[in-house]
């Protein structure tokens, strides 16, 4: 214990003689960020520390997240709590550093009571991650994953289907830090490769046994059949337009070229196989019959990579989204259609995803409605829909009381299914703070130097929020909203700043662009 107290204390000094400090926030204090810090802290025993402790835990947050505030409590208090439970899986990498010196040598676990880290997550992990100011700790975790195997892959990372290379790019439009994602680009090019190898079928799609998508006993999926489903092609649909983006970095035209085929070839097949014209629906096709007939939430999924072509109809698949027969519940969005005749089938405590509320199903399904929102047709969903439902996600995050995430939930009682179990205390499955900050809040990352805003913030919902010290291609962004400017004194509506510099401003919660 005293040994990972000391490491927690070194990480702490770590970011403090690292990378330069841009200032202290424009807006915000740290108080109310302390102040919850005291609060989590007291409310559990801490039975497991890793690398940073609670006693540490103010100080950690303080060197490396945004600070927040709005007028509704409950949601800056889960802010803040998601932070402080990201921080308790950060550890030291077990086994031999890849490729630096082991003081630097940082991963981030699922389970907080286990060592190694499991790849079923790496995408939430590195989507949430995007926003930490230190950006070592996400560089360490992305080696050890790709190289710390000899130089090699991890034997376990494809033990899952994920979205690496496409999370990799997303958060190096957050950083702007492109060198190391180019030094990347052979890595995450022959990572694709072996995906071809493992689980792509004659036809060019893609197959994957729901186990190994991290969704166990789904309605429609199987642990033996080689079923075609939106998960594993949407991913890699968008892992191969990361690499054609990358390789454009790199002025590698030819693996450029390669890869924004591959995406087209993937997108067209995901449609002509896995649109269920008869339910409108994005479905399951199962190795031997055909579609699974239900509608699940992965259906959602190829919307978080942009995959469905705009004007073709296939946005009427949300008009499932809010309807109660569908994947809307008193305790958030269900992972089948609450209107199936086999949802909740599978019994209670055993991981299944045939209705359950799942965190993870959640995040992945909210990234995407934030997609069609802003970049696709006026369609069934609107921002209050997103707004309700995020709100939902909110309050789902409780226990007796308490602030609390675990693995899935009960959608019409709240209850976590595996309750305060030591395998899904503190559940690193998913994202939130990359919902608040790119969906409610709305900053929108990008390769070139404009800066763009776009709230998905329902008109009449908040007076006021300010998301303050967000490090963003190397400068401090603060984004505010006072509808009449007496909350702040910064002036009325929707304003971005740079660096303390005002760039953009809107009377309104519309998109909003500046640069430097």
């Amino acid at each position: 214990m005293n040994l990972l107290l000391r490491w927690g204390a070194m990480v702490v000094i770590a970011w403090a003689v690292g990378p330069a400090a841009l200032g202290a926030p424009a807006v915000l204090t740290t108080d109310a960020l302390r102040r919850h810090v005291e609060h989590f802290n007291a409310m559990e025993d801490e039975p497991i520390v890793n690398l940073v402790s609670n006693a540490e835990a103010a100080e950690w947050l303080v060197a490396n997240v945004p600070l927040f505030d709005c007028p509704d409590a409950e949601v800056s208090e889960i802010y803040y709590f998601r932070w402080w439970a990201l921080r308790k899986h950060l550890r030291r990498a077990p086994g031999p550093s890849p490729s630096n010196g082991p003081e630097r040598n940082f991963v981030f676990t699922e389970f907080i009571n286990r060592a190694e880290p499991v790849s079923s997550a790496l995408g939430h992990h590195l989507m949430e991650g995007r926003w930490l100011h230190d950006a070592r700790y996400h560089d360490d975790y992305v080696r050890w994953w790709l190289r710390s195997n000899g130089g090699r892959p991890h034997a376990r990372l494809h033990n899952y289907s994920q979205w690496l290379a496409y999370a990799i790019h997303q958060r190096a439009l957050v950083t702007g830090d492109w060198a190391f994602v180019v030094s990347l680009l052979d890595d995450l090019v022959a990572d694709y490769r072996q995906w071809e190898a493992e689980r792509r079928r004659p036809d060019g799609l893609f197959w994957q046994y729901d186990v190994r998508d991290a969704m166990e006993e789904s309605i429609s999926g199987s642990r033996k059949q080689q079923n075609v489903r939106p998960t594993i092609n949407s991913y890699m649909f968008g892992n191969a337009q990361a690499i054609a983006a990358i390789a454009r970095r790199a002025k590698r035209d030819d693996l450029a070229t390669e890869f924004a085929a591959k995406a087209a070839t993937l997108r067209r097949l995901t449609q002509a196989t896995l649109w269920n014209a008869d339910a409108k629906f994005f479905e399951v096709v199962r190795e031997n019959d055909g579609f699974a007939n239900a509608r699940e939430a992965i259906g959602f999924i190829p919307w978080y990579f942009e995959l469905p072509e705009k004007n073709r109809g296939y946005e009427a698949a949300w008009g499932q989204f809010a309807d109660e027969q569908g994947f809307r519940a008193p305790f958030g969005i269900t992972t089948a259609e609450r209107r199936h005749p086999q949802f909740r089938s599978h019994g209670v405590g055993k991981c299944e995803w045939d209705g359950a509320v799942w965190p993870f199903a959640t995040a992945q399904t909210l990234t995407a409605l934030g997609n069609v929102l802003r970049d696709y047709p006026p369609n069934a969903v609107t921002r209050v829909d997103y707004f309700e439902a995020f709100r939902t996600y909110v309050r789902s995050h409780r226990m007796n009381g308490k602030p609390y995430l675990g693995e899935y939930l009960d959608e019409k009682t709240g209850a976590w299914l595996k309750g305060d179990h030591p395998r899904s205390r503190w559940y690193h499955h998913s994202t939130f703070a990359d919902l608040l900050i790119g969906g409610v809040v709305g900053l929108r990352p990008r390769e070139d130097d404009r800066v763009e805003v776009y709230p998905l913030l329902p008109d009449n919902a908040w007076a006021w929020f300010c998301l303050d010290d967000v490090r963003y291609h190397g400068r401090a962004l603060t984004i505010l909203w006072d509808r009449d400017g007496r909350h702040y004194g910064r002036g009325a509506g929707l304003s971005l700043w740079s660096n303390g510099k005002r760039i953009a401003s809107s009377p309104t919660l519309g998109a909003i662009h500046g640069t430097r």
